[in-house]
């Protein structure tokens, strides 16, 4: 049963902002709720107040620029999915979009919610560290930016100080001759991963060789990771199918998977090992044609 609370529908980030400073720890945001409702009628948390930022329209947008594009932490998961900027530039990101829960979810609910919640099976944030995305807070004393994999702290927890929220996601253009995949595994279509993998490759001018690889992986640790040891086994070199065995092998020994009622630790970990090779040759194959 949720408590009685306050609410608060601020309509500019500024109002936001100092309400969040005036109610500090008795203060929760809400950006469509999905999340958040839950864990209230769980009991989990029983803010004394809310503050909605669903209605700031100046938090809503995706703005395309020739360093990349930013995207407004209110955009609603099916306006990214939708944007012909996205398909185009960040096809991935769409994609992902795509097997993120359902239309109704995805109408309502925003991607700046989805990154705040700090679920580690959540489908953004492994995309977003394969897309090399920075994350820009704002509070009272001003503002501050972090590489997205810097935000996750533990399970459900991230790098937001009191009286901060999340305003902004920057994505870098892409590089020439890369490529960038994302897929997860799960009992049912549209659900939260039980394993998810996004892999970048980016290749050098002519030569076939691995410039750059970003591996992130999602649901096998407290937080969505960056396997940079198995990165590190591709980097330098032209990616052979025994290389990315070894990489995948490698990806299993950075993870620390559970057992829950989705898949033991154990299947996780095999997961690891199959989805790693397969998505990092498949980000290779785009790279070739990019």
């Amino acid at each position: 049963m949720i408590k009685d609370f306050e609410r608060f529908a601020p309509k500019t980030l500024k109002e936001a902002l100092v309400l969040l400073a005036k109610y500090g720890d008795d203060c929760k945001v809400i950006c469509g709720g999905q999340s958040l409702l839950i864990l209230m009628r769980q009991g989990l948390v029983s803010p004394k107040y809310i503050v909605d930022i669903k209605g700031i329209s100046e938090l809503s947008y995706i703005k395309d620029g020739k360093d990349g594009v930013k995207i407004g932490a209110t955009t609603t998961h099916r306006a990214i999915e939708k944007s012909p900027v996205i398909k185009k530039k960040y096809p991935v990101l769409a994609e992902m979009e795509t097997r993120l829960a359902s239309i109704q979810t995805r109408n309502w609910g925003t991607i700046g919610g989805n990154v705040c919640h700090g679920d580690p099976a959540g489908d953004p944030v492994p995309v977003l560290m394969a897309l090399n995305a920075t994350l820009t807070v704002a509070g009272a004393k001003g503002t501050r930016s972090m590489p997205v994999d810097k935000f996750c702290l533990d399970y459900f927890e991230v790098d937001l100080r009191d009286g901060e929220l999340l305003t902004e996601i920057t994505i870098p253009a892409p590089l020439p001759r890369t490529g960038t995949v994302y897929t997860k595994f799960n009992v049912i279509e549209s659900d939260l991963a039980t394993v998810s993998v996004a892999a970048s490759v980016t290749l050098g001018a002519g030569d076939g060789v691995c410039q750059d690889v970003r591996i992130a992986l999602g649901a096998v640790a407290p937080t969505a990771i960056r396997a940079r040891k198995a990165e590190k086994v591709l980097k330098g070199k032209k990616i052979t199918d025994a290389l990315l065995k070894e990489a995948g092998e490698v990806a299993a020994t950075e993870t620390e998977p559970i057992s829950d009622i989705y898949a033991s630790e154990e299947y996780r970990l095999e997961l690891v090992k199959v989805l790693v090779p397969r998505m990092t040759k498949e980000a290779l194959a785009r790279a070739k044609k990019a």
